[in-house]
């Protein structure tokens, strides 16, 4: 089928999951360098998302992780990542797709960025079936605290403006 237009929004909204992606792969291969901390919210319900149950159900929709200082176990692909976080005192895998992103700030470098959830293809879910976490636990634990926006002089990035409406 031959292209009826370039999708220039979409082009750049890929091109700035790359940054999430670049930044992730950089703390998994290096660790988070000086103050460095990333928030990462994503849509719970996207295919591709593997969060346990009870997780799923206090967060039906949205979530915002804080990978700082504990986390473990990050592993960064060209689709998604995966983490082991602490759930009352508990450790859990998460597996997030970029697709899922809808948000990740580093409030230390005052870097944001906002974007539209997409869907994956089945292809691209048949990379995260495997890692799925085991999600029979019911334990519970409080969330992060979101972002701090006290400064309010973050940079954040809305790509709204670029859609074809």
């Amino acid at each position: 089928m031959p292209l009826e237009e370039l999708r220039y929004d979409k082009m750049v909204e890929d091109a700035l999951r790359g940054v999430v992606r670049d930044a992730l792969t950089l703390a998994a291969t290096q660790g988070l360098p000086g103050d460095h901390h990333f928030y990462v919210t994503f849509r719970t319900h996207n295919p591709g998302v593997g969060l346990p149950t009870y997780v799923l159900a206090r967060h039906p929709d949205e979530m915002t992780i804080v990978l700082q200082h504990q986390f473990w176990d990050l592993d960064v692909t060209d689709e998604g990542f995966s983490v082991t976080l602490s759930f009352s005192g508990k450790s859990e895998r998460l597996v997030i797709p970029f697709s899922a992103v809808t948000g990740f700030a580093d409030p230390s470098a005052k870097f944001g960025l906002q974007f539209q959830a997409v869907s994956l293809d089945d292809d691209e879910l048949d990379e995260f079936e495997d890692e799925l976490p085991d999600t029979s636990d019911q334990s519970d634990e409080p969330d992060p605290p979101p972002p701090s926006s006290s400064s309010g002089d973050g940079k954040v990035v809305a790509l709204d403006k670029f859609r074809k409406k």
